[in-house]
Formats: C-alpha cells, sequence, structure tokens
C-alpha cells in the first residue's frame, strides 16, 4: 500500500510542473511551412481591401484569392503587380487572362520573390569570406475557371513552385481550388469560398548539403556523406468570403466584404473591407487585414485606383495599396493592368 501512495505521490509531482508549464507556454506552428511567399496577397486592389476577397473576386487577382472569381471576367485581361515587400525584399507578378465563350476563362501567372544578393560568412570569417549568395523563390501557375450555372461557378489553379538559397532548391507541386455564388439578392450577395496551396511537403537539396566524414583508424577513410535535411508542409489557406453591393446606382458603388481565413501554420483571423467606386472609374479602398490573429503585425490597408478606357475596348487600370505591417515597416504595393 505504502509503494502504492509512494509511486502516486511521485507521479503526481512529475505531472504538476508539465502542465503549469503546458498552461504558460503556447506552442504554435507559425514558421512551420515552406514556401512562405505564397502568403503574400496579389493585387494591390485586393488589398487594399484589407485582403477580403475571396466573395468580391471579378479581376484578374482572382487567380491567387479565388480562381472561381475568373468567371466575372468580362473581357480579357493582363496585369503587373509589384511589392516592396520587408527587409528589402522584392515580390513581381505577372499574370493574364483570356475569356473563351462557352468554354470558360483561361488565365496563367508567373511570380518572382527575390531577396537579393548576400554575404557569405562563416564562424571563422564573420565578416565574410568573399563570396556572395541569393535567395528566392519563382512560381507559375495555370488557371481554369468555368460558370457551372447562372449563379455558381468553380475554378482552379496548378501551380509549380521553386525555392532556392545558394546551392540549395526545392520544387514542389499545389493546387487552388474556388466556388464562388451569386445569390442574387439585394444588390449582389456573394459567397466565395477556396482552398489555396494544397500540395505535397518541400525539401532542400543540393551539394551544401554534402560533407566529408573522416573514419577508420587514424581517420585516414574519408567517406561521403550528406546532412538530413527535414520536409515542411506547404502553407494550406481556406478563406470563407461574404461581400455585398450596399449602394449601387449608375455611377456609385460601394461594397464591403469580410473573409474568415484558417491557414495550417497560424491561428484563424478576420480580413474586412471596403471599396468605394466613381461611375467605376475612380476608386478609394480601406480594411483591416488579419484581425485576432495572434501575435499578427498586420492591420491597416488603403488604397485607390484609376481605370481609364484609352480607346474602346482597352482599358488601363492602375491600382496602388499601403499595408501597415506594425512593428516591421509599412508595405506598398503597385498593379498596373490592361483590359481588351
Amino acid at each position: 500500500m505504502n509503494k502504492i501512495v509512494l509511486l502516486a505521490s511521485i507521479a503526481f509531482l512529475l505531472a504538476m510542473p508539465v502542465e503549469l508549464y503546458g498552461q504558460a507556454v503556447s506552442i504554435t506552428k507559425t514558421g512551420t511551412t515552406a514556401a512562405s511567399f505564397l502568403k503574400i496577397g496579389i493585387g494591390a486592389r485586393s488589398i487594399g481591401m484589407g485582403g477580403a476577397f475571396a466573395s468580391v473576386s471579378d479581376d484578374i487577382s482572382a487567380i491567387y484569392w479565388n480562381s472561381a472569381g475568373l468567371t466575372y471576367l468580362q473581357q480579357n485581361e493582363a496585369s503587373f503587380n509589384h511589392v516592396d515587400w520587408i527587409a528589402d525584399v522584392k515580390y513581381d507578378v505577372a499574370s493574364a487572362a483570356i475569356v473563351i465563350e462557352d468554354f470558360g476563362t483561361l488565365g496563367a501567372t508567373f511570380a518572382t520573390l527575390n531577396a537579393g544578393e548576400m554575404e557569405v560568412t562563416t564562424t571563422n570569417m564573420p565578416e565574410g569570406t568573399g563570396e556572395r549568395f541569393s535567395a528566392g523563390a519563382t512560381m507559375i501557375g495555370v488557371s481554369y475557371a468555368r460558370a457551372l450555372t447562372t449563379q455558381f461557378s468553380i475554378g482552379f489553379t496548378a501551380k509549380y513552385l521553386r525555392e532556392y538559397i545558394w546551392n540549395e532548391s526545392s520544387q514542389a507541386f499545389a493546387l487552388d481550388i474556388g466556388t464562388l455564388y451569386n445569390a442574387q439578392l439585394l444588390n449582389g450577395v456573394r459567397i466565395g469560398a477556396s482552398m489555396s496551396n494544397f500540395g505535397p511537403k518541400m525539401r532542400m537539396e543540393g551539394r551544401d548539403a554534402l560533407l566529408l566524414v573522416k573514419t577508420g583508424a587514424g581517420q585516414k577513410n574519408i567517406v561521403n556523406a550528406q546532412y538530413e535535411l527535414d520536409s515542411y508542409e506547404l502553407p494550406l489557406i481556406f478563406r470563407v468570403g461574404l461581400a455585398t453591393d450596399v449602394v449601387k446606382t449608375v455611377n456609385n458603388r460601394f461594397t464591403i466584404a469580410v473573409d474568415a481565413v484558417h491557414p495550417n501554420d497560424n491561428t484563424e483571423y478576420v480580413n474586412t473591407g471596403a471599396e468605394y467606386s466613381w461611375a467605376e472609374v475612380v476608386f478609394f479602398r480601406g480594411g483591416w487585414k488579419s484581425a485576432y490573429e495572434r501575435g499578427g503585425e498586420q492591420g491597416l490597408t488603403l488604397g485607390a485606383g484609376i481605370h481609364y478606357t484609352l480607346t474602346a475596348p482597352v482599358e488601363f487600370l492602375f491600382d496602388y495599396a499601403y499595408q501597415d505591417f506594425g512593428r516591421l515597416k509599412e508595405v506598398h504595393y503597385f498593379s498596373f493592368g490592361l483590359r481588351y
């Protein structure tokens, strides 16, 4: 009996600090995915609306937010996006979409992230070895969207992904799926849902992971070896959004939208945004990105745009967005496009 009491007491004492520690420390999956550049939003218009675009998606940036929205394109469209990201990282995206009658909409996108050149340092040479290396990423995507009914659309995007740093690189393929439903109530209530970046894990490989190991008597034998690098999941993102035009007249439109987002590498958060349009020529936007995200630095977004008809039916599109990133810095988005 005494032994049972003793063992129970030891088990209680061992379990107590673990329980207390578990209450004090919250473990998250932040920073545990590969290809994190896929979380950078595309399109100054959508960012200006706080990233609440899953149900608004009616321009070429739908390729990123909800590919089903490509069915709302009335003309062919091409766009170039530039982002001055954090830590002097540059992110550029070029996209194009073609509307094919009685078939659907085809889209293509090419994205490249460049972190610039950096100096190689080692523990023995902390000031630099004289060598330089670069890091970045590339994405190539092909999209298809089709309206199954007058109210319901579906879209897909297949993507090739590549990340690299110095002599290491990793490749993978991923898939996006999106749906969009127009309830045709009031001024057009839209409901959108999408899943982005579904695919296999990524792992870096290359000659930087190779090494020579000395073994045997006197360590005279040299054996080729390799560091075992871990594999990481892609940043899988689920979005559900709701949008409606609160005001919709001949020359004025005021749209509000909200998205609930569930990522696999962080806590859930909410994006909210609004857009005012005068004659579909001048636009003003505002929103709040990543509300309720644990430890998040994103917040207020603002934007504006001009869509000007050069010569019918060619239309020039320019959009700008500002995003507050808290203690990091602000981020600026620029989009240039053509509808034809």
